[in-house]
């Protein structure tokens, strides 16, 4: 049976920014799915420790003053994450997340901020951005998570909440798989070693067309799933929206 039509995972962060290595965890969410419906659903709202722009509380929803009323430590909501996600992993379930080096980077960042072990294991991995990106390479307009979503046919009630968003990543890679058979067929270890490759490619192209525009400075890490910790890029990975 092909992997799309097995267990997958939806996982979702709602944060402070856009730079990975600095924003911090606001909500989070792990969806299972099955045949395209949830069966399981946890969620998180976590205290940051540090205040929530304006922007970012805008498009989530979350203010300073309630995820301080109402949130849990982001050092415990990191660490039950992680566990759950690592649990998964460790059974051969994949994890599917939109835009994945963002989510699995911060979420490492995060642990490893409030000394906690790093992320570990994050093998299999989908990205529907990455393997969008990859496998109809000249399509115009945005890649956007709505914007696949209204690509594929996936219903996105609640952009920028993460359930809802998780779960429509889960959708969007089942369809991807369905219109492009060859993504369906491969299996997830040689898939999640697929998207490796396209990601650095993508992320070489995108470098080298940011240089050409005049930022001759723009770094584009080429990791994926998980960049270098240690890292400060000079160009921040693609908007979240």
């Amino acid at each position: 049976m092909s992997w799309h039509r097995k267990t997958l995972v939806g996982f979702d962060l709602e944060t402070t920014g856009t730079e990975p290595s600095e924003a911090r965890i606001v909500t989070a969410a792990v969806v299972e799915v099955l045949d395209g419906e949830p069966v399981r659903r946890l969620e998180w709202l976590a205290d940051p420790g540090v205040p929530i722009p304006d922007e970012a509380a805008e498009i989530h929803g979350i203010t300073t003053e309630r995820a301080a009323a109402e949130g849990r430590p982001v050092r415990e909501v990191a660490a039950e994450i992680a566990r759950v996600l690592g649990d998964y992993w460790a059974r051969g379930v994949p994890v599917v997340a939109y835009n994945a080096a963002f989510d699995l980077t911060l979420l490492d960042a995060e642990l490893r901020r409030h000394g906690l072990p790093p992320l570990a294991g994050a093998t299999p991995v989908l990205d529907p951005l990455t393997i969008d990106r990859a496998v109809d390479k000249y399509r115009k307009g945005k890649r956007t998570l709505e914007a696949s979503c209204a690509e594929y046919g996936v219903v996105l009630d609640g952009a920028h909440e993460a359930g809802a968003d998780a779960l429509a990543a889960v959708r969007v890679a089942v369809a991807i798989a369905e219109r492009h058979r060859q993504v369906g067929e491969t299996d997830l270890t040689e898939l999640h070693g697929q998207q490796v490759r396209w990601y650095a490619a993508w992320a070489t192209d995108f470098q080298s067309f940011l240089r050409r525009k005049g930022n001759t400075d723009a770094v584009i890490d080429a990791d994926w799933p998980l960049r270098d910790a240690g890292s400060i890029p000079a160009q921040r990975l693609e908007a979240r929206s």
